[in-house]
């Protein structure tokens, strides 16, 4: 080798053992300096504050009471909780939990909430998919659907006495979440209204509880076939979801079936009401709308109420969408947990009002902020001769035998 290429080649090796070096030296900080210091200029103390000093302002900060926070940190600690090392000292769990919750309650960035928690954001992405998945499995019996014929019957007689529907036990509806485009994906998860998205599904009570949530179907799909694909309508078409035979409605010797509300979205079945067509309506028919609404207004406070007190929904969220899954589901059970612990704090501005007598409705607080997207009416004309003579016969119920004095104000 001539010296000439030997000096290059020194040269060479010289640089790349330099930045060698350089690099090596780089991999050595593992944290910022600032993040060191968490325990002073994160929310450690904010917390500490806010927990003996200001009782509102904690609820406000994580959507729940430090009783009922306390609670829930006893359900998931043994979950969440991670050991020291010699290098640094682990985030502890009720910090965890809180930071979780407020990311869900804010829609805050990962990047935002670095600044309030002198956390990595990738460490809090990672504390916020871990805290989720306890959630769901720590609150898993948070949701469920009746399991007996008298389970059954009791949401109908709450529905009856609520809502003055009779023979319901649920009503049905389903919203998009925006995501950010999953890479490589193509237009796959493109719904009608040109963002991304998954579809929530969920079947609510007559006390604003889930019953049932399915998340994760890729926006694309018609709405009509993202209801199809979800383990409730299989059980619904085979008949296993154990619900009682068609029982007589209140006043009336006709025997019929017990049936879920819904919108246009929906197919119209045996045992799924929808309105009718709000082309040239008759009077009976406007009325059967009406009554029926009123029913089916329950699942739209109920998802109104999750997305004003969880505010990440209304974001678009930019993760995968299994980990935006997982976050959708937490914030359900967490919805039935706080409804089940402390119905008037977590309903406080949330729920629709009715003068039945005049006719007025005043709306919830969450109706004049940004809403979850709704799905797309079907055009479906597909139902079954039985199942449009069911409707017929809710309709004819409601304009005679079970009719109320004040559902003329409809006409109005």
């Amino acid at each position: 080798m001539s010296t000439d290429r030997k000096c290059v080649a020194a040269i060479l090796l010289a640089i790349a053992i330099k930045r060698r070096k350089a690099r090596k030296q780089r991999q050595r900080i593992w944290s910022k300096d600032w993040y060191l210091k968490r325990p002073i200029l994160g929310q450690t103390e904010l917390l500490k504050e806010l927990e003996y000093t200001s009782e509102s302002d904690f609820k406000n900060y994580v959507r729940m009471t430090k009783p009922t926070f306390d609670l829930l940190l006893g359900k998931i600690a043994h979950l969440i909780t991670k050991q020291n090392t010699m290098m640094r000292d682990a985030i502890p769990a009720h910090h965890r939990l809180a930071l979780t919750l407020r990311y869900l309650a804010s829609g805050n960035s990962f990047e935002d909430l670095k600044f309030l928690s002198a956390i990595a954001p990738q460490t809090i992405g990672r504390i916020v998919n871990e805290t989720c998945e306890a959630l769901i499995s720590e609150l898993k019996n948070f949701i469920r659907l009746p399991q007996t014929q008298n389970e059954w019957r009791r949401e109908v007689s709450d529905f009856y006495n609520l809502w003055n529907f009779p023979n319901c036990i649920g009503a049905i509806d389903g919203k998009h979440i925006n995501i950010r485009q999953p890479p490589g994906s193509g237009s796959f998860y493109y719904n009608y209204k040109k963002t991304f998205s998954i579809v929530l599904m969920a079947v609510v009570n007559a006390n604003y509880e889930f019953l049932m949530v399915d998340v994760g179907k890729n926006g694309r799909a018609s709405d009509g076939g993202v209801f199809r694909e979800t383990k409730f309508f299989s059980k619904l078409a085979a008949n296993t979801l154990k619900i009682p035979s068609p029982e007589a409605l209140p006043g009336c010797g006709e025997r019929m079936p017990f049936v879920f509300v819904a919108d246009d979205a929906f197919p119209l079945s045996e045992n799924i009401l929808k309105p009718f067509s709000h082309n040239t309506l008759k009077t009976e028919e406007i009325i059967f709308n009406y009554r029926l609404s009123r029913a089916r207004r329950i699942v739209e406070n109920a998802f109104g109420i999750l997305a004003s007190r969880f505010r990440i929904l209304l974001q678009t969220i930019n993760m995968s969408p299994e980990k935006t899954t997982t976050i959708v589901l937490a914030c359900c059970y967490l919805h039935n947990f706080l409804r089940k612990q402390n119905e008037r704090t977590y309903f406080e501005g949330g729920l629709d009002t009715e003068q039945v007598e005049m006719g007025i409705i005043e709306y919830a607080d969450w109706h004049s902020g940004p809403n979850l997207q709704n799905l797309q009416a079907s055009t479906s004309r597909n139902a079954s001769r039985n199942a449009k003579q069911i409707r017929e016969n809710f309709c004819t119920y409601f304009n005679t035998t079970g009719s109320v004095p004040w559902q003329n104000n409809v006409l109005r």
